[in-house]
């Protein structure tokens, strides 16, 4: 077989996510963390965007209007990513979970980033991360990049906010 490589000018566009109630996921992605309604497609699905984009994430309930939350332990799902362009801005999100008593299920620094994990109403993961920048991230003397699980700041995270 060829090699081939992805063009390195390619983006994941957006998640799709099956959810068990429309107005209760937006509570979540609307409410609290923020995204804005794109479009409703009928009583079923609903578009969501941060800055006006088409949509970043689908919400339905096509094949799962009621059902229970998705397991833990079963193929699909591990998380989406939400990556946050500024530091500051993941501090904002994080205060606003806090100020909502919205469990976390985590927090690290992977020495390339800063990230936050919960999940949804329906038990997808969720993960809010911000970036460091390239320069910083930990490389080993050979070039290869060397991500870490190390606790997070969460106060240093916060401090920000003043």
């Amino acid at each position: 077989m060829n090699t081939y490589t992805t063009p390195s000018t390619t983006r994941i566009g957006h998640v799709h996510l099956k959810v068990s109630d429309i107005e209760r996921s937006l509570a979540f992605y609307q409410e609290l963390l923020g995204f804005e309604i794109t479009q409703r497609y009928g009583e079923g699905a609903v578009f969501l965007s941060a800055g006006g984009y088409h949509h970043h994430i689908g919400l339905n309930t096509w094949q799962s209007k009621g059902a229970d939350k998705a397991p833990a332990r079963a193929v699909g799902l591990y998380h989406v990513a939400i990556l946050y362009a500024e530091r500051k801005e993941l501090a904002e999100v994080v205060e606003r979970l806090l100020n909502n008593e919205y469990p976390l299920s985590g927090a690290a620094d992977h020495g390339v980033s800063e990230a936050i994990y919960l999940d949804d109403p329906d038990g997808n993961g969720v993960e809010l991360y911000w970036d460091k920048p390239k320069e910083k991230w930990p490389f080993d003397g050979e070039g290869n990049l060397q991500m870490v699980t190390e606790p997070l700041n969460i106060h240093g995270l916060l401090g920000l906010l003043g």
